[in-house]
């Protein structure tokens, strides 16, 4: 597994604001959008491409466009949601899937992917990366179905949950590309499981809490 912490002064600003307690939902949800898009340049690096000819103004020349089968982004429901407008900005052309998955007895509770995924190239979106439950489930999730490679892009991530993906993925999927992009890598998790410093929970910053 590759592992990318994200190096940039945009993003240290925009997670920064994120991190504050007292930035509201609507703020909370912009930032997370600009702040994906940002991530999903470096997450994109290595998207499949196919040379094609094409006809400038002046002349002909090579240029390339996105291979079929198109890409899969997959945010994990809920949080990966707020995630998603800021990857189809960048790959509007890719379809869409969602995994819904239950990490305190892990199971699948909603899963919208095509039951083959053979030779796709598959995007994961979830905002924290803790333990890394939800993450190796959602990977093992696609990799069952064929995927190609897996490239999951998180805002936050605690080194424990990172080496959990790591050893897991070295173990079960030896010979599988899998890269994890990261906006930060915090400290660590508290005795509760949430990332320290960290920015409290994603769900409920994205979209308020229920009354």
């Amino acid at each position: 597994m590759r592992l990318t912490v994200a190096n940039h002064p945009l993003i240290t600003h925009k997670i920064t604001i994120l991190r504050d307690k007292h930035t509201p939902s609507p703020i909370f949800r912009l930032l997370v959008e600009e702040l994906v898009t940002l991530l999903a340049y470096e997450a994109t690096r290595e998207v499949s491409v196919t040379p094609i000819d094409v006809e400038t103004p002046l002349v002909a020349t090579k240029g390339s466009k996105l291979s079929k089968p198109r890409p899969l982004i997959v945010p994990v429901l809920r949080a990966g949601l707020g995630m998603l407008e800021g990857m189809t900005k960048l790959l509007p052309t890719a379809e869409v899937g969602f995994l819904g998955i239950e990490t305190l007895e892990p199971y699948t509770y909603a899963n919208r992917l095509p039951d083959d995924l053979e030779n796709r190239q598959v995007f994961i979106v979830d905002p924290m990366l803790a333990t890394g439950g939800t993450l190796i489930d959602s990977i093992d999730y696609v990799f069952d179905r064929g995927a190609k490679d897996v490239t999951c892009v998180c805002l936050l991530g605690a080194p424990e949950g990172v080496e959990n993906v790591q050893n897991h993925l070295a173990k079960r999927w030896p010979s599988k590309n899998a890269h994890v992009v990261l906006g930060a890598l915090d400290e660590k998790l508290n005795e509760v499981g949430y990332i320290v410093p960290g920015l409290g929970d994603a769900g409920d910053r994205l979209y308020g809490v229920a009354d």
